[in-house]
């Protein structure tokens, strides 16, 4: 198998981009980026240590959860998660990152790319506060490209439709899945109990 290795022949495979898909890419966020943001609650942020491994991590919350705090810059809360900050570490040694804003049942998503910064500003984390329990940090996006990105991903796998869903049960529980790869409880049904109570009392 031969792979590509340069961008020149990259681009001799594929016909050039039209002046939409270039044209579209923006600066700072505009009403659009600012609504699509505001009524996100789900993420995925792309980083990398620079030292070539990459990483992408999911964040989530009520609609609105990050900040714009002005037409360059967005604060992202880190909810308590199992501390293994993969996305945080590879910030502090390479703060390139991309991320991915999808809202439920739309089949555009907001891409923004950018320099990202990791702050306990106090003023900061209480205005990212939910029920007076405030984030142990915040990632501090400043924003250099921002763009809206076509459907075709979402319709080929036509990730909204549920009846296109399979049946839960098709896959086994979380705690099977530990169980069986970290010996994580005694039993599956132990293992999922205790992520269920985790779960319980970690959300914020």
């Amino acid at each position: 198998m031969e792979f590509v290795t340069s961008r020149e022949d990259l681009r001799r495979l594929y016909k050039a981009p039209g002046d939409g898909p270039i044209r579209k890419e923006l600066p700072l966020l505009d009403r659009h980026c600012r609504a699509f943001i505001a009524r996100s609650p789900f993420l995925l942020i792309g980083s990398s240590d620079g030292r070539g491994n990459a990483d992408v991590t999911p964040r989530g919350d009520k609609p609105g959860f990050v900040a714009v705090l002005d037409d360059r810059t967005i604060a992202i809360p880190d909810r308590p998660g199992n501390n293994r900050l993969d996305t945080l570490e590879n910030v502090v040694a390479e703060p390139a990152v991309g991320l991915l804003f999808l809202i439920p049942n739309m089949n555009e998503t907001l891409r923004l790319n950018g320099r990202a910064r990791i702050t306990a500003d106090e003023g900061l984390r209480e205005r990212l506060a939910v029920d007076g329990k405030r984030p142990t940090t915040v990632l501090v996006v400043e924003v250099r490209s921002v763009y809206m990105h076509c459907a075709k991903a979402f319709l080929r796998s036509n990730l909204w439709a549920p009846d296109t869903w399979p049946a839960r049960s098709e896959m086994p529980t979380l705690g099977e899945i530990l169980k069986d790869q970290i010996a994580y409880a005694a039993t599956a049904a132990e293992a999922d109990e205790a992520l269920a109570e985790a779960y319980a009392k970690s959300m914020w």
